[in-house]
């Protein structure tokens, strides 16, 4: 935080200003910066320990009250003689709790109550105690709804970055594992944790993103990780493939670290952020490695397929309607046999722009009405569509196949980058005909090409020098090799 900001959150002190000893002093300047009989939810208690006066300052609804209850029993029941002189010896030999620390400046004691810590004042002491005593409003550990796995565990990040990292390190039970705490935010002071292995982590690529977290200056990360991601790498807007990979499987975030890779957790946020990633590692999911090899390389290779056909289809069928002529004869079956009313390519951008539209209607639809809703729009644009002559039956099927098959991968960023780079081929199909459908698919191999990873590595990482010899590995199963071997 530099020194106008902190004049501006904390107008009453002056920047890296030290409490004093005397706590009457400490107690009207915390009762000038967070205006507790304003909040309700900021209280304070003026207490005695062993025959001094002290005070203590939390938030409620952070604060574990039996917790604190018997810690307050311990320290009133202190005589005069057991209270020691200074704030290191009463932290570690007096407080009945494990997680306790010591505070100096203000703008480390007030981000420390803020953040949900009890702030215990006591006459005398040069430093007040900060006691970890907070609990998080948080939901229960569940399955994720979108990235939904055949096999393997059912438990889920949530919003509590302490819950995540637990989740974390009960799969990896390892000395090298590191996480580490960070802070962005001027005002929000959101934490980030940076978790890695440290026998296999790039550190190059470490200290830059510690350094980049560190220098970021925002007023507050409000999109938790998409904030922050829009920090860490300056992409450039008009290449819509993702830079970031992000999982809500502690299973999936796992394997990620143990591959060398980096996971930053923001709080607030149920999921995890890989670095760096490549086009690869987003088709990738967690059922290619629950099930056997050659059924995973299946898996792999057909969602793989799958995507490369949801770009490539309508486009496709767009440049077959302009063209009749080239379509053989086993596949005349193909074409439109009744009458065209709106133009094909006006149908496809309309599905297109539909198909959002029911997305989100989805989304903001009661769960008690979603099923009688979707059973009307499905019939309002199926059957009624094509009757009433807006489309053609063999446009709604193409589109009907994109939709469902879009829901093949989990990963939402590269499913719209699909989706804009299927735009931008039939539009160019469209007006310019085979010469704009074959600049649509050169603009999307350069759009893939082009891309770069945080490291400034090739987005299609390892087609690049060096890389043929691992690049089987990327679109076959390998069987998980014992140690030694």
């Amino acid at each position: 935080m530099n020194e106008k900001d902190q004049e501006i959150l904390y107008p009453t002190i002056q920047p890296g200003k030290e409490m004093t000893t005397d706590l009457k002093e400490n107690l009207s300047i915390m009762k000038d910066i967070l205006s507790p009989d304003v909040s309700y939810d900021i209280v304070y208690r003026v207490i005695k320990i062993g025959g001094r006066d002290a005070c203590l300052f939390f938030v409620d609804g952070f604060c574990k009250d039996e917790m604190m209850q018997k810690i307050l029993q311990y320290l009133i029941g202190l005589k005069p003689e057991d209270v020691p002189s200074n704030a290191h010896s009463m932290s570690k030999g007096f407080m009945p709790t494990v997680e306790v620390d010591l505070g100096r400046t203000w703008d480390e004691i007030v981000t420390a109550l803020l953040s949900g810590q009890s702030i215990l004042f006591i006459d005398g002491l040069e430093r007040c105690l900060l006691i970890d005593s907070r609990t998080y409003p948080a939901r229960s550990v569940s399955e994720p709804e979108k990235e939904k796995a055949l096999r393997g565990s059912r438990d889920g990040f949530v919003e509590t970055i302490v819950f995540n990292t637990a989740l974390v390190r009960r799969r990896i039970r390892s000395p090298k594992l590191r996480m580490e705490m960070l802070r962005a935010g001027e005002t929000s002071k959101t934490d980030i944790a940076v978790c890695y292995m440290d026998d296999r982590v790039d550190h190059k690529l470490l200290c830059q993103v510690k350094t980049r977290i560190q220098n970021i200056h925002i007023d507050a990360l409000t999109m938790n990780q998409e904030s922050l991601a829009e920090c860490l790498y300056q992409a450039k807007w008009y290449n819509p493939f993702p830079k970031f990979k992000y999982t809500e499987r502690p299973d999936t975030a796992a394997a990620h670290i143990l591959e060398g890779n980096i996971i930053i957790f923001v709080d607030n946020s149920p999921s995890a952020m890989i670095i760096p990633v490549s086009i690869f590692d987003m088709t990738e999911e967690a059922d290619d490695y629950y099930f056997p090899p050659i059924t995973g390389t299946y898996l792999r290779f057909s969602r793989t397929l799958i995507g490369i056909i949801t770009y490539i289809l309508t486009p496709t069928f767009l440049l077959l309607t302009m063209y009749p002529e080239w379509l053989p004869e086993w596949l005349s079956f193909i074409a439109i046999a009744d009458d065209v009313n709106v133009p094909v390519i006006l149908q496809f951008l309309i599905l297109e722009l539909s198909l959002d539209g029911l997305k989100l209607a989805a989304v903001n639809t009661p769960n008690m009405l979603s099923t009688p809703l979707s059973v009307t729009a499905g019939i309002v644009l199926g059957e009624f569509a094509v009757k009433s002559g807006w489309f053609n039956s063999e446009v709604m099927l193409y589109m009907a196949f994109v939709a469902i098959a879009n829901y093949t991968q989990s990963n939402y960023e590269l499913g719209y980058a699909l989706k804009f780079m299927r735009i931008i081929t039939l539009v160019l199909t469209g007006i310019a005909g085979v010469f704009g459908y074959a600049a649509g698919i050169l603009l999307f191999i350069l759009a893939v090409a082009s891309n770069k990873t945080l490291t400034g590595k090739s987005y299609i990482n390892p087609f690049g020098p060096g890389g043929i010899g691992t690049l089987w590995k990327r679109f076959i199963r390998v069987r998980q090799q014992a140690a030694g071997k």
